[in-house]
């Protein structure tokens, strides 16, 4: 527990600000919570993907972002932007109008959103509400979830990016005797296998190209695991998933005597969901969990021959939310593979160029108290 005080907060803090497409660390105010708001210390922090991309594409993506982006909206990319937005914090003081269920010291996580009358706010994805890269941040109170003592301010962390792999396994309504199969096998991909055997689900399949990525999939539970280079992701399914062989009907396409697919694309790269949709059997399910940044092309007659349903998915619910950090408290599965590196506010720079070679990281924690040896 921190010795820190709400009479002994700092003027300043330290954070990694995304500016000018640069990460630099920089000084700036701490913020005041303001009614229904809690100021809380950084305990941890992950890098997420969608990090990454914001800082290549974001300024793109900015200038021609739908009115409704929930996750654009309200970035100003020639202002500094905080990101951060998988965290676990420690509580340090409270606005006005707040309950005050929580203690001064007791650690918790939430979801990253902030809200007022008439307006929603992204944390780590806004000017105003800095993120999990900063020493300090705001918190809804209503939102927040306290952490057990037993679990570490890491492992807490994780609720947030395995809250997205809950929610895409249930956005995917998979059939009775479904067999899914995820292709990628990054961040995204591995909170969407511990989701599928949370749940009973499976046998699940996995392809990616690093084995380092592989072996985390076993970690995680994945039945199978296939390396795209040698061999077909959709041929070891249709193996796994095949069926004795049916009548075909009298009208219409000749389905394959195959149980139900739901194939997860947890990529986000141009070209994938092409890729997918075309390996994918008839009348399979495609979630598309990875988030691609830039224009894509896909073929809509693949589609419509195969009568393929292709889900986008994105987020969760604060159920999902709440239910994520239950399985990670419950200790079923050990997460902490998963956490490959760990850097202070000074390493930020350096982890996002690390993180560019899936065979080197897999998720990478800001610790803003550490600093350079």
């Amino acid at each position: 527990m921190s010795m820190i005080t709400p009479a002994t907060v700092p003027a300043t803090m330290r954070a990694a600000v995304m500016r000018r497409q640069q990460i630099v660390v920089d000084q700036m105010a701490v913020p005041e919570p303001g009614p229904g708001q809690v100021l809380v210390k950084t305990l941890a922090c992950g890098i997420c993907g969608s990090d990454l991309h914001m800082l290549r594409h974001g300024p793109r993506l900015a200038a021609t972002a739908d009115p409704g982006d929930r996750i654009l909206q309200g970035m100003d990319f020639e202002r500094d932007v905080v990101m951060g937005h998988e965290f676990c914090a420690e509580v340090l003081d409270f606005g006005p109008d707040c309950q005050r269920r929580f203690k001064p010291g007791q650690k918790v996580c939430s979801l990253p959103v902030m809200l007022g009358p008439g307006w929603r706010r992204t944390v780590g994805y806004s000017n105003d509400y800095a993120g999990g890269y900063g020493e300090y941040m705001l918190l809804q109170e209503m939102l927040l979830l306290p952490i057990p003592e037993n679990l570490t301010a890491d492992l807490a962390a994780l609720t947030e990016p395995m809250a997205v792999g809950l929610h895409a396994v249930e956005m995917a309504r998979l059939e009775p005797g479904a067999v899914p199969l995820v292709i990628g096998c990054g961040p995204v991909g591995l909170a969407v296998i511990v989701a599928l055997k949370m749940k009973g689900l499976g046998p699940v399949l996995a392809a990616d190209y690093s084995p380092q990525r592989r072996a985390l999939a076993i970690a995680m539970g994945a039945d199978q695991v296939i390396d795209p280079g040698d061999h077909s992701p959709y041929d070891s399914w249709r193996q796994a998933a095949a069926l004795p062989g049916q009548a075909p009907p009298a009208l219409g396409p000749i389905p394959e005597a195959l149980k139900p697919a739901v194939i997860f694309e947890c990529v986000g790269v141009p070209g994938v969901i092409d890729q997918v949709m075309a390996g994918a059997p008839q009348q399979a399910r495609i979630v598309v969990v990875g988030v691609c940044m830039e224009l894509d092309n896909f073929r809509p007659y693949g589609g419509i021959i195969k009568e393929l349903n292709l889900q986008f998915v994105i987020g969760y619910s604060p159920e999902q939310f709440a239910a994520s950090l239950a399985m990670i408290d419950s200790g079923h599965l050990d997460l902490s593979p998963l956490i490959t590196g760990r850097v202070g506010l000074d390493g930020v720079a350096q982890a996002f160029e690390d993180l560019a070679n899936p065979d080197q990281h897999c998720k990478i924690m800001i610790n803003p108290a550490l600093h350079p040896a």
